[in-house]
């Protein structure tokens, strides 16, 4: 028996429920064919919440160990001179399964964000599967982090005031760099990681049937994302698979800087985050931790002004302002 929507949520949810059954299952065959159809679909989501103009987004790039050059979409608040002492700044992550997105499409969502808080933000344009595999995308995610702790000074950033942040495949992005930031010993290190709804397990590969008819990325989905990414060692326990690609691999989390994560009840990846979090707090981490009844993957796109959603944007909202 599966578990009950929120009813705040299915009320939002329900007259979509057509739409969303239309949509084509995601293949390793398709997805680079449906890439802009399913982009654009996420993109109508997003551009039907709250906007901020006065900032200034810029596209800066980092170079990765390949040599490809890795575009960073940064969204500063306009001001008339910068601010007296040096401050925050967030390195993003958007989602997409590690197979779809851009940095561009989830500005809107980002935007307010940066208004509110006055917090510059940088988000990766990371290469996607099944162009790149393996490494790769973290990799292009920690030239990101090289290069603002290289650009601080013209930020006006603190590099002891970095966190990074990442929603989804974003947020597993986030947690690898995280873990690269640590083993490589980047100095000052990471403030802060900010994990919304993180993918970060390719063993994740079981129905859990009180989850999944609710479940909005579906466990097919997942299989199919993390077999793009790491090949026949998606999903294998005894596989040698980078912590790096599949955090919740890592065999330890101690040193990882203070960790927030959240996660809906009805998200496939409840339970490895709650893991995740678990672990991080056997090791001597500071987590803050939410599950939110009621709701799956992605739940403020769907419904942004919800009771559940607006608790998650405040608790957020403190993540953020907590570096």
């Amino acid at each position: 028996m599966s578990l009950p929507y929120d009813p705040e949520y299915f009320k939002i949810l329900e007259p979509l429920l057509p739409v969303f059954a239309k949509r084509t299952p995601l293949t390793a065959d398709n997805i680079v064919a449906t890439r802009p159809v399913r982009n654009a679909g996420v993109a109508a989501l997003i551009n039907r919440l709250p906007d901020a103009e006065d900032l200034e987004e810029t596209v800066y790039h980092a170079v990765a160990p390949d040599g490809f050059q890795v575009p960073v979409l940064a969204l500063v608040k306009k001001s008339s001179s910068l601010p007296s002492s040096l401050g925050p700044a967030i390195l993003h992550f958007h989602g997409g399964g590690m197979l779809m997105g851009t940095a561009a499409m989830y500005a809107r969502q980002l935007r307010p964000l940066v208004s509110q808080t006055g917090i510059p933000l940088f988000s990766v344009d990371y290469r996607l599967a099944p162009e790149v595999s393996g490494t790769t995308l973290v990799e292009d995610g920690y030239a990101a982090l090289q290069w603002l702790h290289s650009n601080a000074t013209t930020f006006n950033i603190d590099p002891a005031r970095i966190a990074v942040f990442g929603q989804s495949a974003g947020g597993g992005l986030a947690a690898g760099v995280a873990l690269l930031a640590r083993d490589r010993q980047i100095s000052p290190p990471l403030a802060k990681q900010i994990l919304v709804y993180p993918m970060l397990d390719d063993r994740t590969q079981t129905v859990n049937e009180a989850i999944e008819p609710k479940a909005f990325w579906k466990t097919a989905d997942n299989v199919t994302a993390w077999t793009c990414v790491l090949g026949d060692k998606a999903g294998k326990p005894d596989a040698e698979v980078s912590p790096y690609a599949a955090p919740a691999r890592a065999t330890s989390l101690a040193a990882l800087p203070s960790t927030y994560i959240d996660v809906g009840a009805l998200d496939i990846f409840r339970d490895e985050d709650i893991a995740y979090a678990t672990r991080l707090l056997a090791d001597g981490v500071d987590v803050e931790l939410h599950v939110y009844a009621g709701i799956p993957h992605a739940f403020e796109v769907i419904a942004p002004n919800i009771s559940a959603t607006k608790r998650a944007d405040e608790n957020r909202l403190n993540a953020f302002l907590s570096f």
